[in-house]
């Protein structure tokens, strides 16, 4: 872990130090975001982002510019996440730095780790045991089911921890409910040929494979880092599945935690 005191605000502006070190003056672009983004949208481009850059994740070589680079994710985000900020910001492209504190030093290492817990391997375990054959699970079958118009292929690839191994329950589950006219027939599903259902049977065996090899060469050890390590190695497959499974997870942190964190939003703005 590096010394809180490298995680000070630089006496750059904050326009000018997204330009340096992101090539933009766009709050929304560094985010990698529409000026129309949420505050989950934004939680969620923030957090990919600054597990991307975040200082502890790079060689000795590399460190200064990346810290450099995540306190001024850590400033957007704080920014944005501001009504009264985000809304100058909006009407007139400009920061407020001078009359307020937001922008201003901060150990922005700990309001990384304020804003997300870090989430292991266990979690997600505690996770899957409670969420399989919940309802929940059913009425997102259900959903990815009407979404994908019966495709299963797409959705394996939509349903949350699901693998193979699930196929055959998820079946059993649309086949009764198409049979109680809850859901309608749909080609994909009911004609689905032997020959489709084979190749993604290997393909999700060789994927399981390429998962545990690349586990093992990034040295996953369960903590959040580490998964998005992961998450970036596998990103064209399975970035978005992940990333829902995170908000999951992180959606039951944040709710025990509003109530302190509206406290202390409360005293800092009304503070003169």
């Amino acid at each position: 872990m590096l010394q809180s005191s490298l995680y000070k605000t630089s006496a750059m502006p904050l326009l000018d130090s997204c330009e340096r070190y992101f090539g933009t003056r766009d709050l929304y672009t560094v985010l990698s975001v529409g000026r129309d983004a949420s505050d989950a949208d934004l939680r969620r481009a923030y957090r990919q982002q600054a597990l991307l850059v975040h200082p502890d994740r790079v060689d000795a070589a590399q460190r200064p510019t990346a810290t450099a680079s995540f306190q001024v994710l850590s400033k957007v985000h704080s920014v944005l996440t501001d009504k009264e900020h985000r809304a100058l910001y909006d009407e007139q492209g400009i920061v407020d730095e001078e009359n307020d504190t937001i922008t201003q030093d901060k150990d922005w290492d700990q309001y990384f780790r304020l804003l997300f817990k870090k989430i292991t391997v266990a979690d997600i375990r505690a996770f899957e045991e409670a969420y399989r054959e919940s309802e929940e699970e059913r009425d997102d079958l259900k959903k990815a089911y009407l979404d994908s118009r019966g495709d299963m292929n797409q959705i394996l690839e939509t349903m949350l921890c699901a693998s193979i191994e699930d196929e055959p329950r998820f079946l059993n589950f649309l086949e009764t409910s198409i049979k109680a006219g809850d859901l309608p027939t749909y080609p994909a599903f009911s004609k689905e040929s032997k020959q489709k259902r084979e190749s993604r049977r290997r393909r999700y065996r060789e994927e399981a494979r390429e998962a545990e090899e690349t586990a093992k060469e990034i040295g996953l050890d369960g903590t959040e880092t580490s998964l998005a390590a992961l998450m970036k190695k596998q990103q064209e497959k399975h970035q978005g599945k992940m990333e829902s499974l995170l908000d999951n997870l992180e959606s039951k942190y944040s709710r025990k935690n509003k109530g302190s964190a509206g406290k202390a939003s409360g005293k800092r703005k009304g503070k003169k």
